[in-house]
């Protein structure tokens, strides 16, 4: 790949990330604190995502990818949803605003898809060239998340207008990148675009707890993405997005280790781990207090990196070893769907209800709330240790 055609992707990711990371952890403040929304309402704020996430698969499976050019497709979805999101810096309303923000997401979702594919049809090797192109997206997080943290414009309008301005950017800078033409197969059925020919794997007893226990461990994922700010906030944090920040930088950490682990402990384990710095990252947010003991939080917020990579990251790679040449592709987007859109739709939903049981006269029982998605997190680690187990012979 040419250095120009890498900075090009490189930039293509940093700014996606960008926009995306502007809104998504602050969200639930701006509802709370700024528009007054109720617990359920942020909830439902949340599962636009997941619904968008179900949406992107038939989307760019039956459409973008037969009839259009990735990169074209991502320009008119960017612009389109820099409208949006003016419209929705102008809203008031919390009822009105999940409607403005599920219109955003629905055209979001499909640059997760697209940005890969416009990546990887520049790259020979794409084991070897795309970690470090898509490693500048958890860059441009951390760095927007800063930015919101030192500007202190968290619960403020001015997170979507961040994200309004990048995807205008975006946008317009994706009639740039390299042409990535369509080459799907038009006559693919809905089945084998949303990854249902991967069903077959469900025969490994092992795979099946997996495929259970990667949705039932979005459930918590949902509660932290939501309501982890406004929590850290309430519990007296200063700086709050700057702080969570270290979450994703950990993640960066704990990705380049994911190699040796692998050699050291193998899949079952890893996953094990990643399942017990659950269930410990929330009982850190249930206990700790950003006065009297902040490094309690911190330890909450930096297990992130073990969280996500050692079992979502270790869970691609599984299902890739699992699945073998035939639905690896299926199989990841059966798991893409099942997570992000389901787990995390229910999780979203359920975390909503969760505040608002736990509300009385305007004050969040933070306590309260974290047990709910330490426990989930428990039964499932339960449930994995129990009934996973690993074998080293690969499905075709």
């Amino acid at each position: 790949m040419k250095n120009s055609t890498r900075i090009q992707l490189m930039t293509m990711m940093f700014l996606m990330f960008f926009s995306w990371g502007s809104w998504y952890g602050q969200m639930s403040k701006y509802l709370l604190t700024t528009l007054h929304a109720t617990g359920d309402q942020v909830g439902n704020a949340y599962t636009t995502f997941s619904i968008a996430c179900i949406a992107a698969p038939f989307f760019v499976g039956l459409i973008a990818d037969r009839f259009f050019s990735a990169q074209k497709v991502m320009g008119v979805l960017n612009i389109l949803g820099g409208i949006i999101l003016f419209f929705l810096s102008q809203n008031k309303d919390p009822e009105t605003f999940f409607w403005y923000i599920l219109a955003y997401t629905l055209c979001f979702a499909p640059n997760l898809a697209l940005s890969n594919s416009i990546a990887m049809n520049q790259m020979n090797n794409p084991e070897k060239e795309f970690p470090s192109i898509r490693v500048t997206g958890t860059i441009a997080w951390i760095v927007v998340t800063n930015i919101i943290g030192f500007l202190a414009l968290g619960d403020q309008v001015a997170i979507f207008q961040i994200s309004m301005i990048s995807s205008f950017i975006l946008g317009i800078y994706a009639f740039f990148l390299p042409d990535t033409p369509p080459k799907a197969d038009k006559n693919s059925s809905i089945a084998q675009i949303i990854g249902l020919d991967a069903l077959k794997l469900f025969k490994d007893r092992s795979f099946l707890i997996f495929f259970v226990s990667s949705i039932l461990i979005c459930i918590p994922l949902s509660f932290y993405y939501a309501m982890a700010n406004p929590s850290l906030t309430d519990s007296h944090m200063q700086n709050v997005e700057n702080k969570m920040s270290f979450g994703q930088a950990s993640e960066v950490i704990f990705m380049l280790l994911i190699p040796l682990a692998f050699t050291r402990l193998g899949v079952k384990k890893m996953l094990i781990v990643g399942l017990v710095a659950w269930v410990i990252r929330f009982l850190c947010f249930g206990y700790g207090d950003g006065i009297s003991s902040e490094w309690i939080l911190f330890i909450g917020i930096i297990l992130h990196g073990v969280c996500y990579d050692f079992f979502f990251v270790t869970g691609q790679i599984y299902t890739d070893q699992k699945a073998g040449e035939k639905v690896k592709n299926a199989a990841q987007g059966l798991i893409t769907l099942a997570t992000y859109g389901v787990g995390m739709g229910i999780g979203s939903k359920l975390s909503g209800i969760v505040l608002d049981h736990y509300t009385v006269n305007g004050v969040h029982d933070w306590q309260a709330v974290w047990m709910v998605p330490a426990a989930i997190a428990g039964l499932v680690l339960v449930l994995f240790i129990l009934f996973f187990s690993e074998k080293k012979e690969i499905a075709n």
